[in-house]
C-alpha cells in the first residue's frame, strides 16, 4: 500500500477556510478548520504581540449608521464645501462621527510535514478586529492638509482594548513579499540556490576586482577572491540558523514551537532578487542580556542558563543572540573566548555551534 503525498495548502483553499470562520469562534476554530481542509496535517496557531493597524476604511455616525468609505466620504464632504478645510473641520469636530479601522497582530499557523527540523508548513497571517478608532477630525487642531484627514494621527493605537470593537476577530492571509504560505525545507533550498546563482553571476566581475590598501609601507593590491577565498562557499544566515538548531541541544524541540519566520521573497523588475526571513521568537526573556563591564564569563554563562530555563529550551540564548535584540552578540564572543581558554564548558554540540558562529558570525 502506498501513502499518498500530502496536498500542501494553497492560497485559494486557505482563503476559503478563513472566509468560513465565524468571529465568535475564529480563534478556537481556525486550526481544526485547516486540519479538516488539508487531511494529514496537524496545524497549530500562534499569535505575536506586535500591534499594527490599517488605514481607516469607514465612517460611522453617532447613532452607529455607517456613512460609507472613509476616503470617499472626506472627498465628497470637502467637495461640498469647495475644498475649505476649516469649514470641514468646524462641521465635523463635534458631530460625533468616527472612523473605523482594522487593528491586528501577526499570527502564524504551523504543521509538520516530516521529522526534519525544516519539515513544516508555515502560514503567515494577521489576526484583526475592526474598531471604532476616533473622531473623523482632530477636535482640537485644524487639519493642515487633506492628507492629515486621510491618515489620522490624533488617536491612540497602543491597545485595541481602548477602542470600541465593531467586528472580528478575522484572520487574513498575509501574502506580501511571497511569504504567505511556505514549506520551509523548500524555501531554504530556494534561498541557498538563489544566493549561489547570484554569486556565480558576479564571478567575472569579482575575478577582476582588486582591493587597494594604503599603509605606512606603501600601497598593496590584493585580488578580491584572494582576500575572500570562501566567497563562493557562502551559506546564507537562514540556512545556518536551521543547521545550527539541528546540531545543537535545541534539536529535540520543534523549531516552530519556539520561532516564527517573517519571510520575504521579492523580485522587482530589473532588480536583484531579495529572499530571506527574520526569525521571531514566540517567547521572549524578561530582560536583555548585555555584556557588562567587569562581568565574569562564569556569571555570563549562568545568565544564559537562566534564559534557557525561562524559555524552556536548551541553548535558547544562542538563537536569541543571532537575532541580536535579547542577547548581545558580545556575550557570545565572551563565552566563546572562555571556551577556548577552558574557563567554561558547554555541551560539546553547543560548543561547536558557538565557536563556528564566533569564527564566522551571522545576525538578523
Amino acid at each position: 500500500m502506498t501513502t499518498q503525498p500530502l496536498r500542501l495548502p494553497d492560497p485559494a483553499s486557505v482563503e476559503t477556510v478563513l472566509a468560513s470562520l465565524e468571529a465568535q469562534s475564529a480563534d478556537a476554530g481556525f486550526a481544526p478548520a485547516l486540519n479538516q481542509t488539508f487531511p494529514g496535517f496537524a496545524f497549530t496557531v500562534v499569535t505575536i504581540d506586535d500591534l499594527y493597524w490599517c488605514n481607516p476604511h469607514a465612517v460611522v455616525a453617532a447613532d452607529g449608521t455607517r456613512c460609507g468609505d472613509h476616503r470617499a466620504w472626506i472627498e465628497s464632504g470637502l467637495a461640498e464645501l469647495g475644498g475649505d478645510l476649516t469649514a470641514f473641520w468646524n462641521r465635523h469636530r463635534e458631530d460625533g462621527k468616527k472612523f473605523a479601522e482594522w487593528r491586528g497582530a501577526s499570527a502564524f499557523a504551523f504543521a509538520p510535514t516530516g521529522p526534519g527540523v525544516a519539515d513544516f508548513v508555515q502560514l503567515s497571517l494577521g489576526r484583526e478586529i475592526e474598531v471604532l478608532a476616533g473622531p473623523v477630525v482632530d477636535p482640537d487642531y485644524r487639519p493642515n492638509s487633506v492628507d492629515h484627514l486621510f491618515e489620522p494621527t490624533w488617536v491612540s493605537r497602543d491597545s485595541a482594548a481602548e477602542a470600541q470593537q465593531l467586528a472580528g476577530p478575522v484572520y487574513r492571509l498575509r501574502g506580501r513579499a511571497g511569504g504567505g504560505i511556505v514549506h520551509m525545507r523548500s524555501f531554504l533550498a530556494r534561498r541557498a540556490r538563489i544566493d549561489k546563482e547570484q554569486r556565480e553571476a558576479s564571478r567575472p566581475e569579482l575575478e577582476n576586482r582588486i582591493i587597494r590598501e594604503v599603509g605606512p609601507d606603501g600601497t598593496r593590491d590584493t585580488a578580491f577572491l584572494d582576500a575572500n577565498p570562501d566567497w563562493f562557499d557562502f551559506v546564507p544566515r537562514e540556512n545556518r540558523f536551521f543547521a545550527d538548531w539541528e546540531r545543537s541541544s535545541a534539536c529535540a524541540h520543534r523549531i516552530f514551537d519556539h520561532w516564527a519566520f517573517d519571510i520575504h521573497d521579492l523580485e522587482g523588475r530589473g532588480q536583484k532578487r531579495e529572499i530571506g526571513f527574520i526569525p521571531r521568537p514566540l517567547k521572549m526573556p524578561a530582560g536583555k542580556l548585555a555584556l557588562e563591564d567587569g562581568i565574569s564569563v562564569h556569571r555570563l554563562t549562568e545568565r544564559t542558563e537562566a534564559i534557557d530555563a525561562e524559555i524552556g529550551l536548551p541553548f535558547a540564548w544562542f538563537f536569541l543572540m543571532t537575532h541580536g535584540h535579547w542577547v548581545d552578540p558580545d556575550v557570545g564572543d565572551a563565552i566563546a573566548a572562555g571556551l577556548r581558554q577552558g574557563r567554561v564548558r558547554l555541551p560539546d554540540r553547543d560548543a561547536a555551534v558557538l565557536l563556528a558562529w564566533a569564527d564566522k558570525k551571522y545576525l538578523f
